[in-house]
């Protein structure tokens, strides 16, 4: 099977026969939406490295501590979840992952970007909403072929003029945080669709002045239209 969902209603552990299944593609051991199942894994086995030609790996919402080592031989990785979880950190070998595009880390512990995430250069679905980070290393131009970046409620009091280099932005999503005001280039994101669809970008919660001065100087009439409706 190229496929496989494990289901449990009280999830702790997967049976260690599942890592030699080694032409698995998709492996899913996350509830989703089924609300009357538990998930409760605390950590991800160390087989997960046998799973070589794995593409997808979904273990959203279970109670993960700790992502291992390993995680960086998973090569033809292209799509990982690990939201509503317990993650206070990430290993560096994460940045091995270069055919990563999707990665989900909503609702974990983080404080910070981890710096192994810059180095996912095909990276371009990344999702670190309600964390607790505080600063965007200034390495995150590395993410050259970002399109969606969703920052929502965590503990931003700046952004880096970097963040102006990932000109491939469609969407991106500050909404509250403590940012009171945006860098100077921030108009040359110009991918951002401000005139017509108001969910590509989001800045509610933030005590930013109305209109950002250092913006409006330079970016296109609609960002001034945006922060003027305010």
């Amino acid at each position: 099977k190229k496929k496989l969902k494990i289901s449990g209603r009280e999830l702790v552990s997967v049976p260690v026969q599942i890592f030699g299944l080694d032409q698995l593609q998709v492996l899913e051991m996350s509830p989703e939406r089924e609300s009357c199942l538990r998930y409760r894994m605390e950590l991800l086995p160390q087989e997960i490295s046998h799973l070589r030609n794995l593409t997808c790996l979904y273990v959203d919402s279970n109670n993960l501590k700790k992502i291992p080592a390993e995680i960086g031989t998973l090569s033809r990785l292209e799509r990982l979840t690990l939201s509503n979880n317990s993650l206070s950190s990430l290993p560096p070998e994460m940045g091995a992952l270069q055919r990563l595009h999707s990665l989900h880390l909503a609702n974990n512990s983080l404080t910070e970007l981890p710096a192994p995430l810059c180095q996912l250069r095909s990276l371009t679905f990344l999702d670190v909403s309600d964390n607790k980070i505080g600063t965007i290393p200034s390495s995150i131009r590395h993410l050259e072929k970002l399109e969606t970046l969703l920052l929502l409620f965590n503990s931003l009091e700046s952004l880096p003029e970097d963040v102006c280099l990932l000109r491939n932005l469609r969407t991106l999503w500050l909404g509250n945080n403590h940012l009171r005001s945006l860098p100077a280039s921030f108009g040359e994101l110009v991918n951002l669709d401000w005139g017509y669809n108001y969910c590509s970008c989001n800045f509610e919660g933030n005590p930013l002045e109305s209109p950002p001065p250092e913006v409006c100087s330079r970016g296109p009439e609609e960002i001034r239209d945006y922060f003027l409706s305010f």
